[in-house]
């Protein structure tokens, strides 16, 4: 027996900053977000664990073209360790394979913190997603084996406890995309000579985006449409850290069909070269980005609007 008819789907464009619920993948938070808004066209700007909750900004329609510059935009997260024990994957998930005891104080774990801050090499976990050859490292670790992994440099831009009552500490980060902090915290509790996992993290920040305007799915779901549709941030609200350019009508229609423009003919007055969003002077609406150097501003990738 046949199913009834197929709801159909919206094109939609803009950002849903969702707040992810503990316990559920990434990919099934998309999912749901998906199936709600009825969207053609959906995608998330890289994964928080099923341990993890927080903000999870998702692009619908045009918006997806810009996910690349999240994923490479720093992040922010307040995480909870547990010293003097050592899980397999580094987090609760885990089983414990050491125990050792906390005999450390708050003012050297405040000094062992302070430590990271700044470029550092981390060792990636077992438990990842990075792959060698041709298969993820977390199917070798589920195998029982161990597989060498070079250690990689990212930056902890900030780095603070914010709550001490031992054997838990809570901290914020800043970080570099590829930080991971379940490996922060492993070694931080090596630096204090008791070893960490980590049992609680949460994202409250990615680039400019913050949980400040992030909503649940559970909120989601006792909306209507109309309301649900106010949820979503513009398409601009992934590129709000680039300088922005308007253009006149007939540069309009000259950058929409990819052609590349000369500074001197565009608004540009003190634009330094790099990345820039660009805008119809005419309504406002966004063209898109473009990298702007050497005299020209070349177009990267374009807005499409229905007419």
């Amino acid at each position: 027996m046949k199913g009834g008819p197929k709801i159909p789907r919206r094109a939609l464009d803009g950002v849903l900053l969702l707040d992810k619920p503990l316990g559920l993948s990434s990919n099934d938070a998309l999912i749901k977000a998906k199936r709600l808004y009825l969207a053609k066209k959906a995608g998330h700007t890289g994964t928080l664990d099923p341990l993890a909750t927080g903000l999870l900004p998702l692009c619908f329609g045009e918006a997806t073209k810009f996910s690349q510059d999240l994923l490479d935009a720093d992040k922010t997260y307040e995480a909870t360790m547990r010293l003097g024990v050592r899980t397999t994957t580094g987090d609760a998930e885990g089983e414990a394979i050491e125990s050792r005891e906390v005999a450390c104080d708050e003012a050297a774990v405040e000094a062992a913190i302070e430590r990271f801050i700044g470029e550092i090499v981390q060792i990636p976990p077992m438990y990842s997603a990075l792959k060698r050859d041709g298969k993820p490292l977390y199917e070798y670790a589920r195998a029982g084996q161990t597989v060498e992994r070079e250690g990689r440099q990212v930056t902890i831009h900030a780095l603070a406890m914010i709550a001490c009552a031992l054997p838990l500490v809570t901290f914020r980060v800043t970080c570099s995309k590829g930080t991971y902090v379940r490996t922060l915290a492993e070694d931080i509790g090596e630096a204090l000579g008791c070893g960490a996992h980590l049992t609680a993290l949460r994202r409250t920040g990615v680039g400019a985006l913050t949980l400040e305007n992030a909503v649940t799915l559970d909120a989601l779901a006792a909306m209507t449409e109309a309301e649900r549709d106010q949820t979503l941030q513009p398409v601009d609200a992934l590129l709000s850290t680039f300088p922005a350019i308007r253009l006149d009508d007939a540069a309009t229609a000259r950058f929409l069909h990819g052609q590349r423009l000369k500074l001197a003919e565009v608004s540009s007055a003190g634009l330094e070269a790099g990345r820039v969003r660009v805008y119809a002077q005419e309504g406002g609406r966004l063209l898109g980005v473009a990298k702007a150097g050497e005299g020209v501003l070349a177009p990267e990738r374009l807005v499409v609007t229905a007419n």
